[in-house]
């Protein structure tokens, strides 16, 4: 039985407990960090530690999924653990700690994966494999992500999370830096970008709700927008090619080519948590280093916050 210890239980936290229980080639003892006693627990099979100091045995691997403001400080106390760390994306709010945790990591061989579950989205990786059989010159590139962050949790107050407060690590281009994740994944590095990011819309909160980035590649420019106050959700990549236009509908699980369907999936994205994790078992077990590396998501955190 793998001994795993959460750092954080909110709401992705959760998701990866589900992902945890849902594997049925493998047991877990999972422990998760709490910052108060009063902190209430919905899982029979979770225990509440309260402090580092409190781990009495050998564990397996970390999780790290507290709030993105204390990632900097959280990864710095597991480092001296020397045992594999999955990091809920963004890795850290700040390039400067990026920096400082890129080079620690660097000196290590410690196994370390930062949280990007949408590679393992079917429509995605049948869209990757598409392009990379068929020889198509790209002219232009368009991703869109619109969600109703008010929705998301409705019987909370929406400016009480940390998605929709800045000094809390909140803001779209955070909360949503998959889609710039997923750009690097098919294409890698930009030779130069752009962007806006504001937080002026009719929420009224502190994050950033508006993002409008424009990566340049020598044959083509990619637009990544995204925001906080779509009421009718849409998540979209569509890519222009001298052969006609490739859509993705992320969220839908349809690919078409030429407004054609070339492919469709009944998975969702709660679905790649569990595929995820998987993976990062995996990776333990056979001592394989992952995709996504701290070093890699901070290249994509370096396309998220240019010239911060």
């Amino acid at each position: 039985m793998m001994k795993v210890v959460m750092i954080g239980l909110g709401s992705i936290g959760k998701k990866h407990v589900d992902a945890l229980s849902k594997m049925k080639a493998h047991q877990f003892e999972i422990f998760a960090l709490r910052h108060s006693k009063q902190s209430a627990s919905e899982y029979s099979n979770v225990t509440n530690i309260y402090d580092l100091e409190q781990i009495d045995f050998e564990p397996d691997f970390f999780i790290v999924s507290n709030p993105t403001y204390c990632h900097f400080e959280t990864i710095q106390s597991l480092l001296p653990f020397n045992k594999p760390m999955f990091i809920e994306k963004p890795a850290v709010m700040h390039l400067h700690e990026g920096a400082v945790l890129a080079e620690a990591f660097s000196k290590t061989n410690l196994l370390n994966y930062v949280g990007c579950n949408l590679r393992f989205l079917e429509v995605l990786k049948f869209a990757k494999a598409y392009l990379q059989k068929n020889d198509f010159r790209i002219n232009e590139i368009n991703i869109y992500a619109g969600s109703d962050m008010p929705n998301w949790r409705p019987n909370q107050n929406f400016r009480e999370v940390y998605s929709a407060n800045a000094e809390m690590g909140g803001g779209i281009h955070l909360d949503f830096i998959h889609e710039i994740d997923y750009l690097y994944w098919f294409f890698g590095k930009p030779m130069d970008a752009t962007k806006v990011l504001r937080s002026q819309s009719s929420l009224e909160i502190t994050a950033i709700d508006y993002a409008n980035y424009t990566f340049i590649y020598e044959e083509f420019a990619a637009s990544v927008i995204l925001n906080y106050y779509r009421k009718d959700r849409a998540r979209t990549f569509e890519m222009v090619t001298d052969q006609g236009t490739l859509l993705i509908e992320i969220e839908k699980g349809k690919v078409y080519f030429n407004q054609e369907i070339i492919f469709t999936t009944e998975q969702s994205i709660l679905d790649t948590y569990t595929s995820q994790m998987e993976y990062f078992i995996n990776c333990i077990e056979t001592n394989t280093k992952p995709m996504n590396t701290f070093a890699e998501a901070f290249e994509v955190l370096k396309m998220c916050l240019n010239n911060e």
